[in-house]
């Protein structure tokens, strides 16, 4: 049940949270439990054995608890080290180190031991690599397939902003079966939240993926509690739709550290069902929106999903 506050709220995001206000309190609802199961240390000690990166730790995400319990790990490639410094994330910023060309083995032989039907690779933006990094992910895209061939690969992509038209078309030229790219926010909060990207640059690079492969599943997100309001989330799915996007996913921004972006308000799980339902109007295959909705959550089982929705709708 909404409430009268609730649905204040809803219409003026922007008076939620002064720059001097107190960090809100989290609600119960986006509250998780700690990674304390078998499964959890099982998937741990894999990723430590094989010097992996994962986003599931850089990133700080809630669901690691339960993602690892499964064995479900999202790789973090092209090292530890963004070259952006986006307001939301905890990924760490400055001038990377060399790329590992032994990294796209590395994960491949850790997909094939974790006995993954499913796995999503993604990276830091690494501005300084000519290509931004493309060529690796073909390269780790084409490892995985070899070592573990009854394997599904989504990759969760920079927006290689200024870099070759071939660059990004040879990541698509290697047909992974999910391409996801997060638009992050709402086009009014690019410059505060993603200064270093472009809203339409994004948008048109999802774009393009349909363009050379008009059958490839394509995917993005946004997160929502950082003072956009309910008419900008609307345009924003109007805008995907326009792309071409299958797949969209909404979840609650949650602050990692005192010196990010500010929470200006905690969604709630009514208002998230109504986003979801607004989506799937709007024609998207698939849809995810709850507070602890992240893009690799339950991938997997959302790639079956993804594959039904399309053959039903022929």
């Amino acid at each position: 049940m909404v409430t009268l506050i609730d649905a204040k709220a809803a219409r003026h995001p922007e008076k939620q949270r002064r720059p001097d206000s107190p960090v809100l309190r989290k609600p119960e609802w986006i509250r998780v439990k700690a990674p304390v199961t078998k499964g959890y240390g099982e998937t741990r000690e894999i990723v430590r054995s094989k010097g992996l990166v994962t986003v599931c730790e850089e990133a700080a995400c809630p669901n690691i608890g339960e993602c690892w319990d499964k064995k479900h790990a999202t790789m973090m490639i092209l090292g530890d080290t963004c070259t952006r410094a986006c307001a939301f994330c905890n990924v760490r910023t400055g001038m990377p180190g060399a790329l590992d060309p032994e990294e796209p083995q590395k994960v491949a032989r850790a997909v094939a031991e974790m006995g993954l039907n499913h796995v999503v690779i993604t990276s830091v933006d690494r501005d300084d690599l000519d290509d931004g990094g493309a060529q690796h992910f073909v390269e780790v895209i084409e490892a995985i397939r070899e070592a573990s061939p009854g394997t599904t690969v989504e990759i969760l992509t920079p927006d290689f902003l200024r870099k070759p038209e071939a660059a990004v078309q040879s990541v698509i030229d290697a047909r992974p079966d999910v391409f996801n790219h997060n638009l992050e926010t709402v086009p009014r909060l690019y410059l505060k939240i993603r200064p270093g990207a472009r809203y339409y640059h994004s948008l048109r690079l999802l774009e393009r993926v349909k363009d050379r492969d008009p059958d490839a599943f394509t995917k993005s997100g946004i997160m929502v509690g950082l003072g956009e309001t309910r008419e900008e989330v609307m345009q924003v799915m109007d805008d995907m739709r326009s792309a071409g996007i299958d797949f969209l996913t909404i979840g609650q921004y949650l602050q990692p550290t005192r010196k990010h972006a500010a929470v200006e308000r905690y969604v709630t799980p009514e208002e998230f069902k109504s986003y979801e339902a607004v989506a799937r109007a709007k024609g998207f295959l698939m849809v995810s929106a709850s507070p602890l909705t992240r893009s690799s959550h339950h991938a997997g089982e959302d790639f079956a999903r993804l594959k039904a929705a399309r053959l039903a709708r022929g």
